[in-house]
């Protein structure tokens, strides 16, 4: 009994032992990176500024918690120029009204916050805060619409609630075709790219169940096509084999279906041809109101 008592108190002692050694080591980790923090908390705000700009936006963000010396770096130009986009000063220079900011973390702010519109009006541009990448939206007017001068199959209407004031009204069509292009150096370079037409259907909308209507993106050798309904399919209704996508409603009210992804990684003035059609199977169609196609960077959840 001696012995197998003295077996189990040696087996509690030895764990014992490992918890307050696992304890003592998990301290010294501790203290380590307190350590650590005060080590940089003692670095020039310059200093301090210029590390910070190799981070992202929301880690710049989170910094201004550790001590006043990371927040007077996290808040200084020299960071958030680095996460604004190199032609930011020309982008600026398209937009319809002055943006005016006291910092450049104000603008980084502003231009994430809700977008700018540039060229006359007829486009938008922001950033996507977590990653400072570009977002870009084109509107309708910059979109090529087939019979979409003739008014009797499509009109440009005034609204308040699109971002552009204005938006493309489909009265009545068969042969429905619409497409956009864009500058592959009017995004962010080495970034995957989503494109999505934005639009609202009317209640007497129809003609965007079945069949379904088609999608793609090409840029250079990249090509991506796929099968779409803007009208979400009735129960037991069947629009083909393949899978089809379906819309989604954005936090603007607007609803939006993605047409397809591209990786941007033509820096050399390559353009993006997106198309959104249905052709081969002609059905009437009518209350779609198109608001534009945006283009934005993937972010990956």
């Amino acid at each position: 009994m001696a012995t197998a008592t003295t077996a189990v108190t040696g087996g509690v002692t030895s764990v014992e032992h490992k918890k307050r050694r696992h304890g003592a080591q998990q301290q010294d980790g501790s203290s380590s990176a307190v350590a650590h923090g005060l080590l940089l908390d003692q670095f020039p705000t310059d200093v301090l500024a210029q590390i910070l700009a190799f981070t992202s936006p929301l880690d710049a963000a989170r910094s201004s918690a550790v001590s006043h010396n990371f927040r007077s770096a996290a808040a200084s130009d020299a960071v958030w120029d680095r996460f604004l986009p190199p032609d930011i000063d020309a982008i600026l220079s398209r937009a319809i009204a002055p943006v005016e900011f006291p910092s450049k973390k104000d603008l980084f702010l502003r231009l994430s916050a809700r977008p700018i519109l540039i060229d006359g009006g007829d486009a938008s541009f922001a950033l996507e805060r977590s990653s400072s990448k570009k977002c870009l939206m084109l509107s309708a007017r910059q979109l090529r619409i087939a019979w979409g001068d003739d008014a009797r199959y499509w009109t440009f209407t005034p609204t308040h609630e699109s971002r552009f004031g204005e938006v493309a009204e489909l009265l009545a069509v068969w042969w429905f075709d619409l497409s956009g292009v864009i500058a592959t150096t009017s995004l962010s370079p080495r970034a995957t790219y989503g494109a999505f037409l934005v639009f609202q259907l009317r209640e007497h909308a129809a003609g965007f169940r079945s069949p379904a209507q088609e999608a793609s993106v090409h840029v250079g050798a990249q090509a991506a096509e796929t099968l779409v309904a803007l009208q979400r399919p009735r129960r037991g209704m069947m629009i083909g084999a393949e899978e089809v996508r379906t819309p989604r409603r954005r936090e603007d009210g607007w609803m939006e279906i993605e047409m397809g992804r591209f990786l941007n990684d033509h820096e050399d003035g390559s353009t993006v041809h997106v198309r959104f059609h249905q052709v081969r199977e002609m059905n009437y169609k009518t209350g779609l109101i198109v608001q534009g196609i945006e283009f934005r960077p993937v972010i990956s959840q």
